[in-house]
């Protein structure tokens, strides 16, 4: 069956690919293989050349990039250049930092010469998502290339002109053949590419039905896994809040990428006493957005990515109402051509309804009114998810209980939560488990190696 790229805001396809056939998967196996016992080999300032390169590609061309962004998964296209420039600064970030973070770590015995290692584990298989189809790839690629590992990228299906794009990049970058290959096949072929003996480890972002999936392939097989899957997340709004400020950030954090990422805000926890003058604020601002073309600049929402998205989001949103929750705007797709769907507020939300506590892939807001920061917490950690939270208040013992007793990956107080390459990203719970970014997330795919030399002439004592 075709790989086909269509076009979410029109529904029409733009191209399509046959995937990778038995024989045309084994080479690119091979290849990667071949190159992951070279790369590792290549000092590393040449891998650190190599991703610097890609960055400055990424910042030269980021609107060509940003168009097939575009394009295949319908992010306003001031979205997509922006997420280009992004995937530029994380390339410097781990080029700048190559030789500090890879370095060895000395460790004092007497008697001896002793270190700690970070050695790459090889062909790393990276099966990503549509919705940040660059930065999501870029954000494991670049540190991954840096510390000596090889990519193979199974990218999503609807943005396999991306996926070609990202392989490109890198060649163009520099890398020699097989250090990064986009590899163009169904999910049922990811088994297959796990199990090959040749692929040291995988990383996955995507729902927690992939992660479990992914997960239990390479449990079975002892390889190592980071996953990134969905999120839930809260953003809680007390009193002592500036509240002009949190329903702007709010209207923002709901809507990034049309409402399609795992970090957007989607369940508002507001409190009782500011709750009415937060919906008098928000409501009209959901409204207001501008719904349309996402290549116009007046745009502000564009399409969902795939129509399976939004008949996802309409069953949500049908269900939640049908078991009592109080639609306040929106609620229904645009007719004509592409996925389009209005902003959306929920309010008076049971617990049995799927807006509660499930991840909404689109641009639907659940508010929740608390009498507490007791009851906010729980509210914010009743869900499977654990990623991040936004948490707006000015008192210094609540920001020191958001901090300490939301269940998350990340906690951002009177701040949108956003992945930066200086901090670690990931999940807890059904959010997944390991971490991206920072040296913590170059180093999920490095055999931390302990080594300990006994210089001549000294009494070692030896030890279990």
């Amino acid at each position: 069956m075709p790989i086909a790229s269509i076009d979410p805001a029109s529904g029409k396809e733009l191209r399509h690919f046959q995937p990778l056939a038995d024989a045309a998967i084994e080479e690119r196996l091979a290849r990667a293989a071949r190159a992951a016992a070279a790369w590792r080999r290549t000092p590393v300032t040449e891998r650190a050349r190599v991703v610097r390169a890609a960055g400055e590609l990424l910042e030269r061309e980021g609107d060509r990039f940003a168009a097939i962004m575009t394009s295949e998964m319908g992010k306003l296209l001031s979205a997509a250049r922006e997420e280009a420039a992004k995937c530029a600064v994380a390339c410097r970030w781990y080029a700048d930092r190559a030789g500090e973070l890879l370095a060895n770590e000395p460790v004092e015995v007497e008697g001896e010469r002793s270190y700690v290692a970070w050695q790459p584990l090889g062909v790393v298989l990276a099966v990503m998502p549509w919705n940040f189809p660059f930065w999501q790839v870029v954000r494991f690629a670049a540190p991954a290339l840096v510390a000596g590992n090889v990519g193979l990228l199974k990218h999503a299906s609807n943005v396999p002109q991306c996926a070609l794009a990202l392989e490109e990049l890198f060649t163009r970058a520099g890398a020699p053949e097989g250090v990064f290959q986009a590899l163009l096949i169904g999910s049922k072929e990811v088994e297959r590419v796990l199990a090959d003996p040749r692929v040291a480890a995988a990383t996955l972002t995507g729902s927690d039905g992939a992660g479990r999936s992914v997960a239990a392939i390479a449990g079975k097989h002892i390889k190592p896994t980071v996953l990134e899957l969905g999120g839930s997340d809260p953003f809680i709004v007390m009193p002592s809040a500036e509240l002009r400020q949190a329903v702007t950030t709010a209207v923002k954090a709901r809507t990034l990428n049309n409402g399609q990422s795992c970090i957007a805000a989607k369940r508002f926890i507001v409190h009782e006493a500011i709750y009415d003058e937060f919906l008098r604020r928000f409501v009209p601002a959901m409204e207001a957005l501008r719904v349309g073309d996402p290549t116009l600049p007046e745009t502000q929402v564009g399409p969902l990515a795939t129509t399976q998205v939004r008949e996802d989001l309409e069953r949500q949103v049908a269900e939640s109402v049908g078991r009592g929750a109080c639609l306040l705007t929106g609620g229904h797709r645009i007719d004509g051509p592409g996925y389009y769907y209005q902003p959306t507020v929920l309010s008076d939300i049971p617990e049995s309804a799927p807006a509660f506590g499930e991840e909404l892939f689109g641009p639907v807001a659940s508010v929740f009114r608390v009498s507490s920061i007791e009851e906010a917490i729980r509210v914010a950690n009743a869900t499977r998810f654990g990623l991040g939270a936004s948490a707006w208040t000015n008192d210094d013992a609540e920001i020191a209980r958001f901090a300490d007793e939301i269940e998350a990956g990340s906690v951002f107080v009177n701040g949108m939560v956003a992945s930066d390459p200086r901090f670690p990203f990931g999940g807890v719970k059904q959010s997944g488990y390991g971490r991206e970014l920072a040296a913590v997330g170059m180093r999920e795919f490095m055999n931390m190696k302990t080594v300990r030399i006994r210089l001549a002439g000294s009494e070692g004592t030896d030890t279990e």
